[in-house]
């Protein structure tokens, strides 16, 4: 198969791939109807910015626990559990939204209640994912497709949603994707999967939590992807809430211009992840995600001194790329290299670090704008981007050396290859043989 698709030829994988796939969609619609439905019923962007606050907010206080559950647990069970109460907190948007008795008040509780899911969801997904791949190096290929995955229903959604919303209204976006969910679930209970059953400890939550927060800062790799992340979603991400006034007062256009620059970002999102699923190997991932983390901060700096719309098409299309590649090759190290007993634990900062700093980052940039405008804003946060991934370079001689012998001992490089995935001429093929599973 094509190196773009081979993560495909495991079954498990494939049947995900397109439960997911129409899944997706749907989830773009709820959160495309969900934002006109809030604007609609108040004409607030206050309440816009609540209500997305309090769909996002819960992963970045639930995850690390979430994260400590999800190692104790069935991951396969979890996500069936997560998908089934996703259907019906969808379906319970649908039905109040149909008979037009909707509220804010509704709105902002089951925004919650999906940010509750989502919590417990996101960390259980990343770390099924190495079960569901039949040959381990294709799980840098599955996490790229993954993302191309999001980033496709991300192209298709919201325009399919804005047909819908004029045609029918919010209410029957709600229920699409409310119906979609069943293709997800479809889809995990057809796999054939091993049973991992429950992990019976008698240690409380607390201290498996402590012990996985150890691991992270204890080991410099992990803690300076996490670190680096981090700071990208913190300061440049929140860009996205700050596009109403780009596109309107510093490129003076419509919804049609917003409508333009988010479909270039999200184009760009997509090629970055199409690069990634022709690598083969995650070797060399750390200078990747160093430059794709400068690249999204020249960007967004680039970005924030325009002041027309084909120049600020072409950087959304860079700084979509550099993104995507920046939070999928942070994602695929992290993958390689955790020990299996704490996987949830670890991808639970993952997404803590990427999606649960997103709310506060948004918080941030709305108040700082306030003060020194949109523009200076995203300049700032730019800026930090840069300055991070310079550290995360300067750094990564250091986490490669620590790094190289989990590379060797699982197989991705020749034991004699240098912690630069460099093999030396003289090697003989016994020398060369890979160790390790």
């Amino acid at each position: 198969m094509h190196a773009v698709g081979r993560s495909l030829r495991s079954r498990n994988y494939r049947l995900f791939f397109a439960g997911q796939s129409i899944s997706l969609i749907g989830t773009w619609l709820t959160r495309v109807a969900t934002a006109w439905l809030v604007y609609r019923l108040t004409h607030s962007a206050l309440l816009l910015g609540v209500v997305g606050f309090a769909a996002q907010i819960p992963t970045f206080f639930l995850a690390p626990i979430a994260g400590v559950w999800v190692d104790r647990w069935d991951r396969h069970r979890v996500l069936v559990v997560t998908q089934v109460l996703a259907m019906i907190q969808s379906a319970l948007l649908a039905a109040f939204a149909i008979t037009e008795t909707i509220t804010v008040l509704d709105v902002a509780i089951l925004s919650a209640m999906q940010g509750i899911i989502n919590a417990v969801d996101m960390p259980a997904r990343q770390a099924f994912l190495v079960e569901m791949i039949e040959d381990r190096d294709d799980l840098p290929n599955a996490i790229a497709l993954n993302s191309s995955m999001v980033n496709g229903a991300r192209l298709v959604g919201p325009s399919l949603a804005g047909v819908l919303i004029a045609a029918v209204g919010e209410g029957w976006c709600f229920a699409i994707d409310a119906v979609s969910y069943l293709a997800v679930i479809a889809s995990l209970l057809a796999m054939h999967v091993e049973r991992r059953g429950h992990v019976r400890t008698t240690r409380r939550v607390l201290a498996q939590l402590y012990e996985g927060l150890a691991y992270v800062a204890g080991f410099a790799p992990i803690r300076a992807i996490l670190l680096l992340l981090a700071f990208v979603s913190l300061m440049g991400m929140p860009y996205t809430v700050l596009m109403p006034v780009i596109a309107s007062d510093v490129l003076h256009g419509d919804a049609n211009t917003l409508g333009w620059l988010m479909a270039a970002s999200g184009l760009g999102a997509l090629v970055g992840t199409l690069y990634l699923a022709s690598r083969r190997s995650v070797v060399g991932l750390g200078r990747v995600n160093a430059i794709a983390a400068a690249v999204f901060g020249l960007g967004l700096v680039a970005f924030s001194r325009s002041r027309v719309l084909p120049l600020s098409l072409v950087l959304m299309l860079i700084t979509g790329s550099a993104m995507m590649i920046q939070m999928a090759a942070s994602n695929t190290i992290l993958q390689t290299i955790v020990d299996e007993d704490k996987r949830g634990r670890v991808m639970s900062f993952y997404a803590m670090a990427f999606f649960g700093t997103v709310p506060l980052g948004s918080l941030f940039a709305g108040a700082l704008a306030e003060r020194i405008g949109a523009p200076d804003t995203i300049l700032a946060g730019g800026v930090v981007c840069i300055i991070g991934a310079a550290v995360f370079m300067r750094e990564l001689p250091e986490l490669r050396r620590l790094v190289h012998p989990i590379y060797v001992r699982r197989g991705i490089v020749p034991a004699t290859a240098d912690a630069n995935g460099i093999v030396p001429a003289d090697a003989s093929p016994a020398e060369i043989a890979p160790v390790g599973p």
